[in-house]
């Protein structure tokens, strides 16, 4: 049976989630409820949008949550500078997500590319 756990992008989705959960522990214990709380929740959303979507009825559908995960891609990249220029995460660890945040979106933007062109 195929389901949203075959999709390289949700696989990918997810695998970023939980290295955001791995980084985010070494955040200063005062931004557990601020950043550490945010670039969790937008992470995960990443993940969870793309399995929703693809659950739905309709490619529109699928479409409007492949969107949404495609905005909280952007807020993951924004809440990774900000944590790398506050110093709670090293240059190497930033590069090193960063790039799997930007494989996922290459490849979201790809299927999202794909599902519009298709009939």
């Amino acid at each position: 049976m195929k389901g949203f756990r075959n999709l390289i992008v949700w696989q990918k989705a997810y695998g970023l989630v939980l290295e955001i959960y791995k980084i985010s522990r070494q955040f200063p214990r005062e931004e557990f409820y601020g950043l550490r709380s945010q670039i969790t929740r937008a992470a995960v959303s990443i993940s969870a949008n793309i399995a929703e979507g693809y659950e739905r009825s309709y490619r529109k559908e699928y479409l409007r949550f492949l969107a949404i995960s495609k905005g909280s891609l952007g807020e993951v990249e924004n809440y990774l500078m900000l944590s790398r220029d506050l110093n709670y995460i090293q240059n190497d660890q930033y590069n090193d997500i960063d790039n799997k945040r930007q494989e996922v979106g290459k490849i979201l933007r790809g299927l999202m590319n794909s599902l519009q062109h298709s009939s």
